[in-house]
Parts: C-alpha cells; sequence; structure tokens
C-alpha cells in the first residue's frame, strides 16, 4: 500500500520543498514503451518539439533524491512528472496510460517523497483525477499553457472543480513549447518561453480564476515569470488592482535573492514558497534572514497543503 497518508497527519513544523521531479521505474517503463514523444530510448528522452536530451540515471534514483534532500534539511519533497513532457496534450488514451503509470509508481516512492497528479486535458478525467487526490497524490500538476489566456481557465473548470472539493491544490508549471526551431541557446527556451508562459498563466488566473474557483489553491512557479511585479504597468494600462490573494502562492524555481526579494516586497512573505526543481535546478537559502526562510520552508507550504500554518 502507499506509504503517503492523509495532509492532516504532516508535521507542521516539517520543511517542504514543493518541486521537483522524480520519476519511478513505473513512468520510466512507461516513456520506454512509447512509439512517439515523448519517450525513452535508454536514457535519451526525445520531446515532441524534436529536442533530444540525456537524463542522469541518478536524478531519478530515489535513495540518492532522497540523501540530497536530506543535505538540504527539507523533510518532505513533492513530486511532479513535469508538464515539459507535454503528457497533458496527448490523446486521451496515450495521456491516461502515462498518468497511470506515474500515479502508480509515484505513491509507492518511500519518504520524504509525495506526489502531484498529472491528467489528459484533451478529454479530461475528473474521476481519475479525485482517485489519484484519495490514493494521496497532494494535487495537480497542470502545464501553464492550459491558462494561456482567461478564458482558458473556465475551460479546465471540471479537473479544478474536483480540486476545490477534495481541499487540494493546483501547480502550475512550464510546458513543453509547441516548437523549438530556430528557438536560440540551450538556455533560451527555459528563460524565455517557460517565463512568458508563467507569466501568461499569471495573469490568465488574475482575470477569470478566483471568480470562478473562490477557495481553489494555487501555487505558480518559477515565481510566475516575475509577472507580480508588473502590477505598477497592470494598473497603468487600466487593470483593477484587487489586493493580494492569500490562496495563489509562487515558488522560487531557478530564482535567487534579488527576484525572491521583490517579490517578497510586492506581495509579502506569506505567499512565497521553497521549490528548487531539482533535478533542472537547485536552490539554497536566499539570505533574506531565517524569519523568511522558515515562512518559504514551512508555514507558506503548510498552507498551500491545506494543513496548518503554525511555524
Amino acid at each position: 500500500m502507499p506509504r503517503h497518508d492523509d495532509n492532516s497527519t504532516t508535521p507542521t513544523r516539517s520543511t517542504v520543498d514543493v518541486h521537483q521531479h522524480l520519476w519511478p521505474q513505473s513512468f520510466l517503463d512507461a516513456l520506454r514503451a512509447r512509439r512517439q514523444p515523448p519517450l525513452l530510448r535508454g536514457w535519451t528522452l526525445r520531446l515532441a518539439d524534436r529536442s533530444e536530451c540525456e537524463v542522469d540515471p541518478a536524478a531519478h534514483d530515489p535513495g540518492a533524491r532522497a540523501l540530497l534532500a536530506g543535505d538540504d534539511r527539507i523533510d518532505e519533497v513533492l513530486v511532479a512528472a513535469s508538464a515539459g513532457l507535454g503528457l497533458a496534450h496527448l490523446p486521451a488514451r496515450e495521456a491516461s496510460q502515462l498518468a497511470d503509470a506515474w500515479h502508480a509508481g509515484a505513491l509507492d516512492l518511500p519518504a520524504p517523497f509525495r506526489p502531484w497528479a498529472t491528467a489528459g486535458l484533451v478529454e479530461p478525467d475528473p474521476d481519475g483525477l479525485a482517485d489519484a487526490l484519495a490514493r494521496g497524490c497532494v494535487g495537480l500538476e497542470i502545464p501553464a499553457t492550459a491558462f494561456a489566456t482567461p478564458a482558458d481557465v473556465e475551460r479546465h473548470g471540471a479537473l479544478l472543480s474536483v480540486l476545490q472539493d477534495a481541499d487540494r491544490p493546483l501547480l502550475v508549471h512550464p510546458a513543453l513549447p509547441t516548437d523549438r526551431d530556430g528557438a536560440g541557446p540551450s538556455w533560451w527556451v527555459p528563460v524565455v518561453a517557460y517565463v512568458q508562459q508563467m507569466h501568461a498563466a499569471w495573469w490568465s488566473w488574475w482575470q477569470a480564476g478566483r471568480a470562478a474557483f473562490s477557495t481553489l489553491r494555487v501555487c505558480f512557479c518559477a515565481l510566475a515569470g516575475l509577472a507580480p511585479l508588473h502590477a505598477e504597468r497592470h494598473r497603468a494600462r487600466g487593470g483593477k488592482d484587487r489586493g493580494v490573494d492569500p490562496n495563489v502562492f509562487l515558488d522560487t524555481s531557478s530564482y535567487g535573492t534579488q527576484a525572491i526579494d521583490a517579490t517578497v516586497r510586492r506581495l509579502g512573505v506569506d505567499v512565497v514558497c521553497h521549490g528548487s526543481d531539482r533535478p533542472y535546478a537547485e536552490a539554497g537559502d536566499p539570505g533574506l534572514g531565517a524569519p523568511v526562510t522558515n515562512a518559504l520552508r514551512v508555514v507558506n507550504p503548510r498552507r498551500l497543503l491545506g494543513g496548518p500554518s503554525c511555524a
């Protein structure tokens, strides 16, 4: 049986990394069995945008990754399949097969790992998501491109309603670009395309999400592409400032002291969570003081997960 328990049993003082990636054996096997991207050939990952990369086997060794979490003094690691694979936009049958393989393996990962669910968006399966949550997934990872416009938020209402009814959060993660031809150097997609996606997703949620889903907790990866720092421009161009939403969080993945400090100054410390994006990036202490570190690693993740917020 999976070792994962209901959120209410999680120690309230545990430190949390809300955003890592670790592929269990069942998911690796499913990727290797595919004939169309995303797929693995040995440890070479091939994606639908015609890109390829070599995967480090150690990056998906639960024992090795648990030791790294211990070195970071992280008690609980939330792992996602990664929307960057493009799973959510596969034909329904293929998406379902990969989702089943992910849930089967990720729910059996040892401590300190707990999984985000994944789901196809072409033909959404609310019952499948509800089952994954009931079995122990902490919430749902969704690609940022699913929120490319405000209208897109409502299109995925069936899955979002399941999350809201179950009192579980949503993780908005950068997605596979539709075409990488001519994209430029290797850093171009994560620095340009991913940031643009997160920026659009943040403002789409701002415009349409909260009105449609009044209590859903949402976490935007990568500080939402620094979208909150554009609030002044938003107001200058006719946008209405609604204040800080205490149920909309951001994780710190791939950012350091300057960006985290600027975001905290804009939104306050209570909505920023520690997220490293390991194995694709590392994250240390931003050096903003012990109270901020405690908020990012303990207090805020507890609220994101729906547990007590005591430090």
